[in-house]
């Protein structure tokens, strides 16, 4: 668990900006993401249209595809909140695989062999995927056998990004000599989402319908969170409001505009960089590690890559300064 340094004692101005649990209902949406349990059926590109017509939304995104017939976890994006889901493409995943072998085995050598696949694993992606068939690497981070019942084995799988779970299940059949084969399969985590506050299409929808004929927007501030919650599972450095503005438009971050940081940064990590008031201001890759930042006495610390909060949100102070 990651602890937080506070570099220099700091006040935000209350006149600009706003904490993303204080935003307007309109604005909460439009900067929103949805925890959604997607049904089986439908593409994850159908669910992203269903849902931007529901919310009568320009444009919905979700982060990391799930096949029409798999379950669980589909974070989306609405609006500005889109491009958030980019950063959960390369987030970990969890599943519950319902994994068929094709003749009987001894229990015994299915949990031998499942715990041979975990850790790092070789896996060709399979013919109907988006990506290249190429041989590629990945990282099994845990395997829990949850039931064995005859041919029927149930397991918690917690993996790399980009693991193909009916390919695993196909590769650990192969070694176990009798073939098997993905029968279901729910994700169950992506990142910071997991089954805990799922929400059905037909909550959004409800909630959606209370707060428009009803004035209620309780119930739908509850199904829509802060697109800050995206970014949840990512080392954060916050920064001073006078530094706000100059990383909206592109420009890196150096140390003299930090207030305080996760101590658990590494060079080369992804960092969420927020305002004092806890809104996601960009993201960027760290150039050195935590300690090295709290030690440095000036400098860029932080490459800004991708910028999600708008210019002039903030007043701009560094040009003032310049």
């Amino acid at each position: 668990m990651a602890e937080f340094i506070e570099l220099k004692e700091s006040r935000t101005d209350p006149a600009y900006g706003c904490p993303p649990h204080e935003r307007d209902i309109e604005t909460h949406i439009s900067h929103g993401v949805v925890n959604l349990d997607k049904p089986s059926g439908p593409t994850s590109h159908q669910v992203d249209a269903w849902v931007r017509d529901m919310l009568h939304a320009e444009k919905v995104g979700h982060g990391g595809t799930l096949d029409p017939k798999v379950t669980g976890v589909l974070p989306l994006g609405i609006n500005r909140a889109t491009r958030v889901m980019q950063l959960l493409l390369e987030a970990p995943k969890e599943y519950v695989c319902l994994m068929r072998v094709h003749r009987e085995v001894d229990e015994d050598r299915i949990r031998e062999v499942l715990g041979e696949f975990q850790g790092k694993i070789f896996q060709i992606p399979p013919l109907k995927s988006a990506v290249k068939r190429e041989l590629r690497v990945r990282t099994i981070y845990d395997v829990n056998i949850l039931e064995i019942d005859g041919q029927d084995v149930l397991f918690r799988i917690a993996c790399e990004a980009g693991t193909y779970v009916r390919k695993y299940c196909h590769d650990v059949g192969e070694a176990l000599g009798t073939g098997a084969h993905m029968a279901e399969l729910r994700r169950t985590r992506v990142g910071p989402f997991t089954e805990e506050g799922l929400v059905t299409l037909h909550d959004l929808k409800d909630a959606y319908q209370f707060w428009v004929e009803d004035g209620d927007e309780g119930f739908l501030r509850e199904c829509i969170l802060p697109m800050e919650f995206a970014v949840s599972h990512l080392p954060r450095a916050v920064i001073l409001d006078s530094a706000v503005d100059a990383v909206c438009h592109g420009a890196d971050l150096a140390r003299g505009g930090i207030a305080g940081l996760d101590d658990n940064i590494k060079k080369g990590d992804t960092v969420a960089v927020m305002t004092l008031k806890g809104e996601l201001v960009a993201v960027g890759e760290a150039l050195m590690p935590s300690l090295d930042i709290v030690a440095a006495d000036s400098g860029l610390v932080i490459e800004t890559d991708k910028v999600f909060m708008k210019p002039g949100t903030y007043p701009r102070m560094w040009r003032q300064s310049m």
